[in-house]
């Protein structure tokens, strides 16, 4: 069996088309795995999710801050903006089918000994840690009470609390895993967040690093795999592989095969400009 992981799709349906056809993958012995943010801000949302549905279980993926951002706004609780193109999942005829699906990805998934999570994980938190709080998550998400579901979508958009501490109950809580899992870039050594700086590590908010530089974090023993951080591009370090490498912005769409961290490449779609 042979695991390759695929960077931020979000959308471009070509690109990821064309990524499919360079791999070497069986749906009978192979596994996909995507890093999240399937959807949004490229053209073709629909199709991508559809494409990955039809690979049955040889696909799956974490969820990304752009999923949750389409789940909201199918739940009425968040307003597309100009750069969002959502509106062919929210009325494709097989819209509930798309969005259960997506509803139902892990936000957290341990894969042939790596962790992979759409944006990363604060120092403090073990790769145990991250999983056990993903499944926090993942209980309501998956839940089949829509009134469990809804709530916590109501709950769920904010930068409060900015530092993950294990006492925090409820939406808080619930709030924090998932801004830390699907949103990560800087911290500083206690695990203080920055939500606003998306741009390149050399813009670093005073006494704040990228997640994955601090040594001391407990996941330094592990790899990690995440995509989410486009400005920064393919990253490969001996612990961390950042494959987004901004297909949305006329990058590359890339996939590494696990085994042996090949990497395969397809050119992106250009629809966005920074």
């Amino acid at each position: 069996m042979v695991t390759y992981v695929i960077g931020d799709v979000q959308g471009c349906h070509q690109a990821l088309c064309r990524l499919l056809e360079l791999l070497p993958f069986s749906t009978q012995t192979d596994k996909l795995w995507f890093v999240g943010d399937l959807v949004n801000r490229g053209p073709a949302s629909a199709s991508v999710l559809r494409e990955i549905m039809a690979l049955g279980d040889a696909a799956d993926s974490v969820l990304g801050n752009h999923d949750f951002h389409l789940l909201m706004a199918a739940a009425g609780l968040q307003k597309t903006g100009k750069n969002d193109h959502l509106e062919d999942v929210l009325n494709a005829p097989d819209r509930d089918e798309l969005l259960n699906w997506l509803r139902r990805r892990p936000l957290a998934a341990r894969v042939r000994g790596h962790l992979i999570v759409h944006a990363g994980v604060v120092p403090e938190w073990s790769v145990c840690d991250a999983l056990r709080y993903a499944q926090e998550v993942e209980q309501i998400l998956h839940s089949d009470h829509g009134e469990e579901v809804f709530a916590f979508f109501q709950h769920l958009y904010g930068n409060r609390p900015a530092r993950w501490h294990d006492h925090l109950r409820g939406y808080d809580r619930l709030r924090a895993i998932v801004n830390i899992m699907a949103r990560i870039r800087f911290c500083d050594a206690l695990g203080n967040l920055d939500f606003a700086e998306k741009r390149h590590p050399k813009y670093a908010p005073p006494n704040m690093r990228p997640w994955f530089l601090y040594s001391e974090r407990k996941t330094a023993r592990n790899t990690l795999v995440c995509g989410h951080w486009s400005t920064l591009g393919l990253t490969i370090l001996p612990n961390v592989l950042m494959i987004d490498s901004g297909a949305l912005w006329g990058g590359m769409l890339t996939a590494v095969r696990l085994e042996d961290r090949a990497v395969f490449q397809a050119p992106g779609q250009k629809i966005q400009k920074f």
